[in-house]
């Protein structure tokens, strides 16, 4: 999803352009009538004016920007190190299984149909809509042929039904025997405050406890898998985060349940993301190597979200975002560059990684660990509290790594 403060360049476009004043200039460039002479060294030669360092900086910072939320030729922009080209880029999936969330619309189906056409063994999608569902395996079939049309597998599941969820978990190991990729990508938009029926903020639902619930079931797969290849976990993330209230503590439900506004609301959401990207990478991969988990940014995007659901919020105001910005906006298939190499390429862990391939630091919240522990710690006590023994028993997701 692609939210109206998606432009933020991941804490960097902070700074205002100001004119140069005298103290930003060497004594043989200020107008005065004690003209001073200019002694040359190789160090004055070497090290550009403060002015320069900010115009540069300003510059390089417009020039990411554009770069991680535009479409067109913004992903040419990139350094070369951090290009992903989805036509050449993508490495062979011979063999391999992977399940994506949301994965029958959007950026989501854009990832699906990319790791098919790379010879994907089996793929499962965990979305609502059987209709949705249709139309993307139809898309599929007409496209790349119903070879790759019948490797999908299609789990029905609400994210914010956890026992539904638990239930999604145990079919899929039941069909298989290893799991490769694990793509979170599946997430309430920006939308108006809701708790679910047992009485949770319905964003944080969707968007953390769904997917840390069905990671948690599927690890014993995913730590299988690892012995012998490269496992990945890609949870998508969003600049948006960049709009968490500063004084987020996860330190209770109360706190979890405040109506903060559509945007908040959506950007702790997309913090929750990052964070538990990052506690999985201290805790996860650091006992197993082999399982990459990275959190993503997919820019500015033309989805359902962006250019219908951002209505229910903002009837009038959506507009700006659904129909001024549309010029402006990437594709399905350029928004999921960052997702596909977070599930596919990248041989690190613990990253934030932006349009195309580029891992940025995010948010003071978003590079807070010990916030990550407590999101986590809030998380295991609202799944007892909520669902008992029960859940402690099947071991989610009071087991975490």
């Amino acid at each position: 999803m692609a939210g109206l403060y998606h432009l933020t360049r991941c804490s960097r476009l902070t700074h205002i352009i100001k004119p140069p004043t005298a103290k930003h200039l060497t004594p043989c460039l200020t107008l005065s009538s004690r003209i001073q002479p200019r002694h040359y060294s190789s160090d004055n030669l070497r090290k550009p004016s403060p002015v320069m360092e900010t115009v540069t900086g300003a510059v390089r910072n417009v020039q990411t920007t554009i770069t991680e939320n535009m479409g067109g030729i913004a992903h040419s922009l990139a350094n070369k190190e951090e290009q992903f080209d989805l036509s050449k880029d993508v490495p062979d999936q011979s063999g391999k299984v992977a399940l994506i969330t949301g994965g029958s619309e959007g950026i989501g189906f854009a990832t699906a149909y990319t790791l098919l056409k790379a010879n994907l063994a089996k793929l499962f999608i965990i979305s609502l809509h059987e209709d949705v569902v249709d139309n993307a395996v139809e898309e599929i079939k007409k496209d790349l042929g119903s070879q790759y049309a019948d490797k999908v597998v299609w789990l029905p599941c609400d994210m914010s039904d956890l026992k539904a969820v638990t239930e999604v978990a145990k079919k899929v190991r039941d069909q298989t025997d290893r799991l490769d990729i694990l793509c979170l990508n599946a997430a309430r938009g920006i939308m108006t405050y809701q708790l679910t029926e047992y009485g949770v903020d319905r964003h944080f639902a969707v968007n953390h406890l769904g997917h840390v619930t069905l990671t948690s079931h599927l690890l014993p797969l995913l730590k299988k898998t690892s012995k012998d290849s490269t496992v990945r976990i890609q949870i998508q993330a969003s600049n948006a985060h960049e709009q968490t209230p500063e004084d987020t503590k996860f330190a209770s439900l109360d706190e979890l349940n405040r109506d903060l506004g559509p945007m908040p609301q959506y950007g702790r959401a997309k913090l929750t993301g990052i964070l538990y990207a990052r506690y999985l990478d201290a805790h996860l991969h650091a006992e197993h190597p082999s399982i990459l988990i990275n959190a993503t940014h997919p820019g500015v995007v033309e989805t359902k979200m962006s250019a219908e659901d951002i209505h229910e919020p903002y009837p009038v105001g959506g507009y700006a975002m659904s129909v001024a910005m549309k010029p402006l906006k990437k594709d399905i298939w350029m928004g999921c560059v960052s997702t596909v190499y977070a599930a596919s390429a990248t041989e690190k862990s613990g990253e934030y990684i932006c349009p195309p391939a580029t891992p940025e630091p995010g948010s003071e919240l978003a590079r807070n660990k010990q916030l990550g522990e407590q999101l986590m710690k809030l998380t295991r006590e609202i799944v007892k509290e909520k669902f008992g023994s029960e859940s402690v028993e099947k071991g989610c997701p009071l087991k975490d790594y």
